[in-house]
């Protein structure tokens, strides 16, 4: 079965930047958007950015200006560039892909955690 497969996170010091990637096992068909969420320990899953197959983004307003998502269709890869960071970013960021039929893919997370 084909996978999502996050990397890039890490710890960083606030200020600093990361580049998160994502990309799929195998093989995935008619995609209408690519996603970045984030979750925290007792929190709700927050979208933080989105592009479509058109190229439209949309960000949350607490990363908006900060972080860029962008994509690489000859890789199938899916980038989130993180920079300026803050304790308050520190959370699993994972990776979702829709498609147009529905379809809904989910990586494993990769964890993000911004301290001195």
């Amino acid at each position: 079965q084909v996978q999502l497969v996050e990397s890039g996170g890490g710890l960083v010091q606030p200020g600093g930047s990361l580049r998160l990637s994502c990309a799929s096992s195998g093989s995935i068909f008619r995609i209408n958007s690519k996603a970045w969420y984030r979750q925290t320990p007792g929190k709700e899953r927050e979208l933080v950015a989105s592009i479509t197959r058109g190229g439209s983004t949309v960000y949350a307003d607490s990363v908006n200006g900060r972080f860029t998502i962008s994509r690489d269709n000859a890789r199938s890869t899916v980038y989130l560039q993180m920079n300026s960071l803050k304790p308050e970013d520190t959370a699993v960021y994972l990776c979702n892909w829709v498609g147009d039929f529905g379809q809904d893919y989910w990586g494993k997370g990769t964890l993000v955690t911004v301290s001195s």
